[in-house]
């Protein structure tokens, strides 16, 4: 009984926390059509989300692009298909690599950044403060933010996908002494728009989830500074989980 009960409180709150995100969804889509809008403050999402994420989202595209590159020439060498390296890191940075290391990274930056700055903000009362004051929080603490990860992470993918090119390329011609000009001309020989595209659809609900999840665990914040550390962990986790999750099912959709 002690097991089933555990299983049924832990549904139900996977439930509860499931349904009060599309609450809070709805009301951001709500308060971002009607004023008064906060152009100054979408504007610090902006620097926030993404030109402060630049330097770890660049990083992790280079090595991902060389290891992708690396271990391609590695196993592509059995069939001697080495020419073919630059097709592979091109065709998986722009529809699924890039996209979501780049969630994954913007996540444990900026998602938790934000659960904290929202659960301290409701442990000392001032999302109260807001209310007290006829300010929607919701409008006044989500829509920058979200507004800011939709149209900002799609921008980090396509610097991600060109440095994660650029990553293979050295890779595989500075070290591996691939051939330059067929790896530049196998690069970009089977890319198509859909390419592009569907990584940048998937970049920008991408930059919805992680932006709506880091906001709902910092505004439901209880029981003081430890409270904010656990919102902060829980925002990290449940993000990171959702990039995943619906990066399935967009992949499934955009093939």
């Amino acid at each position: 009984m002690f097991v089933l009960e555990w299983l049924g409180r832990g549904l139900l709150g996977v439930l509860h926390a499931v349904g009060r995100f599309f609450v809070l969804v709805g009301q951001t889509l709500h308060g971002a059509v009607r004023p008064p809008f906060a152009p100054r403050a979408a504007a610090q999402q902006f620097v926030r989300v993404g030109v402060d994420s630049i330097p770890v989202v660049l990083l992790t595209a280079l090595f991902t692009g060389g290891v992708l590159a690396l271990q391609t020439f590695k196993g592509f060498s059995r069939f001697h298909a080495e020419g073919y390296i630059g097709s592979v890191v091109a065709l998986s940075m722009l529809r699924e690599l890039a996209p979501v290391l780049t969630a994954l990274m913007v996540t444990g930056r900026a998602g938790s950044a934000m659960a904290a700055e929202l659960g301290s903000m409701r442990v000392t009362e001032q999302i109260d403060a807001l209310v007290a004051l006829a300010t929607d929080p919701v409008q006044y603490l989500f829509v920058p933010r979200v507004v800011a990860g939709i149209l900002v992470v799609p921008m980090l993918v396509v610097l991600a996908d060109v440095v994660g090119i650029a990553g293979g390329y050295l890779v595989a011609v500075l070290y591996l002494g691939a051939n330059p000009v067929r790896y530049v001309e196998n690069t970009f020989l089977y890319l198509d728009l859909d390419d592009l595209t569907s990584g940048l659809i998937k970049s920008a609900v991408f930059g919805g989830l992680l932006t709506v999840i880091g906001c709902q665990c910092g505004f439901d914040t209880r029981g003081g500074a430890e409270g904010v550390g656990r919102a902060t962990t829980r925002a990290v986790v449940a993000a990171s989980l959702a990039v995943l999750v619906a990066d399935f099912f967009l992949t499934k959709v955009l093939l």
